[in-house]
């Protein structure tokens, strides 16, 4: 490497090319939703007569979106209210399904008073989107089975972490269901199934439990976040998008343990087989429905012996993506990698920790924004070594600019012979134009792990800052085009380009003119555009990160002009007139 400009170049375009993917190359558009196979009747089981190994989770039914309000929809159906610390719904006594549910400790804006996010609504509302159990019949059997028609019976009134809901319904031919559901004070379901027989004749049943999504959600479209649906199966993380269930079809997996649910950004349902029997788990779309749904089925079944009684117990989680919560339940009861519902991504190892930390200092200073200028102080005197050495390597290089472009000047149509005289003069110096790579290429899997915390887990969602900053998982709403805010009127979005990207891109050209400049005609000017290319790209980046980038170059600078100043390098346009 001749010349320290082309690794800053390089580390910098690394950066265009990862952070402006999102923005440059349009997600291409789903193509026409391929015909499904036509589901069954709504909700219903298995017709009677299947094999074992061909029986399934029943198809959620074909209920089109958008025929009622959410509210008329819950109507239809008589319910049991859910009330706990975090979690307000009901479940619908018809079906007994799970459908619907508000997170009482997250709003929908950034208003206290704003309503609850809602997570699951019943088939008919707008976004139909909720959970099922029940039981799959057996290979020559012909059993009548609870199924989305079966209105339960109950004593219940409401239903808290303090009080069970237990549901009961008699098939009228000696076969009766009792369908218990326990709630903790977060997010998780504990489904108790229970059949009672007083056939003179074994039963065996095959139990279910299903998710069910009608119509694509909203989703971020950022390629370093996964939405839709995932899992655990077979000990490997899964996670398959909504446009690969359009275009290739279903999925189907045969696991022992693990889970598989759906998520969103922050939002998660996911069943909770039972960690010790094999399933059998299923990705699938229904076009004719446009419906997504994750399921399993217990492959070994469950016999209820003649005059007895047998159970299967499963659980749910729904509700919001809290590390703590997740990490709680993976270890208590034994599921595997829960916590991989959030995207950590490829560096793990560091981005846990990271996530931690920055949880620590925000319950320790109370301001979320002030906690991630602290990690950022944390961090870069974690990397001081490595970011001295590159800074001291880029001062020598500043250093020799006049010189070099003598050399330059001297043999610029002998390359051999100037790259021969560019070595004497880095040996005689004792200088390395390849010194401060290292040191800048470590310290990229820290800053994307930081970006990756921020940017999926909910740290930052709806924390405020200080002054206009209200919301740090937002952009910076304000922008120069109207004299932040001065100005009566609402530029276009691509012009939102507020206070904080300005003062990124300021100190981005700052530290810039500390740096050696490159002597090619072609790279200074791109190295000139990048301050407004990224100010433009990061005003559409949550504040958050915004805060970060810019409060670490701050920091560098700092950092970079006290190590020239020690070693006598000229700075800024006086590094400038000697070259």
């Amino acid at each position: 490497m001749s010349d320290q400009k082309n690794v800053i170049l390089a580390v910098i375009l690394s950066f265009l090319i990862i952070f402006g993917f999102q923005y440059f190359v349009e997600t291409p558009q789903i193509e026409e939703q391929q015909t499904a196979e036509q589901t069954s009747a709504e909700g219903s089981a298995p017709k009677p007569g299947q094999a074992p190994g061909d029986a399934s989770a029943p198809s959620a039914g074909m209920s089109a979106a958008g025929a009622m309000t959410r509210e008329e929809s819950l109507s239809k159906a008589p319910r049991i209210k859910i009330n706990t610390p975090s979690l307000h719904g009901s479940v619908s006594l018809k079906g007994a399904r799970i459908d619907d549910l508000t997170l009482i400790n997250y709003r929908e804006e950034v208003d206290p008073e704003s309503p609850e996010v809602k997570l699951l609504s019943p088939a008919g509302s707008p976004a139909p989107y909720y959970a099922e159990f029940g039981w799959s019949v057996a290979s020559g059997q012909s059993v009548n089975l609870p199924n989305s028609d079966t209105v339960w019976s109950t004593e219940n009134d409401e239903f808290t972490p303090s009080k069970p809901l237990v549901l009961t319904w008699d098939n009228g031919e000696g076969l009766r269901f009792v369908r218990t559901y326990t709630l903790d004070e977060n997010f998780l379901f504990t489904v108790e199934q229970k059949v009672e027989n007083t056939t003179a004749a074994d039963v065996t049943l095959y139990p279910y439990g299903l998710i069910s999504r009608t119509g694509k959600p909203e989703t971020t479209d950022f390629y370093i976040l996964h939405e839709g649906p995932i899992g655990v199966l077979n000990a490997t993380l899964e996670e398959i998008d909504y446009g690969d269930l359009v275009d290739d079809g279903g999925q189907n997996f045969t696991s022992t343990g693990g889970w598989m649910g759906i998520t969103d950004k922050f939002w998660l349902t996911a069943l909770l087989p039972d960690q010790t029997v094999q399933f059998k788990g299923r990705y699938n779309y229904v076009a004719t429905a446009d419906r997504y749904q994750t399921d399993y089925l217990d492959t070994a079944g469950v016999v209820i012996p003649a005059g007895g009684s047998a159970e299967a117990t499963n659980r749910l989680f729904a509700g919001a993506k809290e590390v703590d919560v997740l990490d709680a339940y993976e270890e208590k009861y034994g599921i595997d990698r829960l916590e991989l519902a959030i995207d950590w991504g490829w560096f793990y190892f560091l981005t846990k920790p990271i996530y931690f930390a920055l949880d620590f200092l925000d319950k320790l200073i109370g301001n979320m924004g002030l906690a991630i200028l602290a990690l950022t102080v944390g961090i870069k005197l974690l990397l001081l070594p490595l970011a001295h050495k590159s800074y001291v390597s880029m001062s020598k290089m500043k250093k020799l600019q006049p010189e070099m472009v003598k050399l330059r000047e001297q043999f610029g149509e002998d390359r051999q012979r100037l790259n021969q005289e560019m070595m004497a003069l880095y040996k005689k110096e004792k200088a390395n134009p390849a010194a401060g790579c290292l040191p800048i290429l470590l310290q990229i899997p820290i800053f994307f792990s930081l970006y990756k915390v921020l940017f999926v887990t909910l740290l930052m969602r709806h924390q405020p800052f200080y002054g206009w900053i209200t919301d740090l998982s937002a952009p910076d709403p304000t922008t120069i085009f109207n004299l932040f805010g001065l100005l009566p009127f609402s530029p276009p979005e691509f012009l939102m380009i507020g206070a904080l990207p300005l003062l990124m891109g300021i100190s981005m050209y700052l530290q810039q003119k500390l740096n050696p400049q490159p002597a090619d005609p072609i790279q200074a000017k791109v190295f000139m555009f990048m301050p407004i290319f990224f100010t433009f790209l990061l005003a559409s980046f949550p504040a958050g990160l915004v805060i970060y980038w810019t409060w670490n170059n701050i920091l560098s600078i700092a950092q970079q002009w006290w190590i020239m100043k020690r070693m006598g390098v000229p700075i800024g346009g006086e590094a400038e007139k000697k070259a």
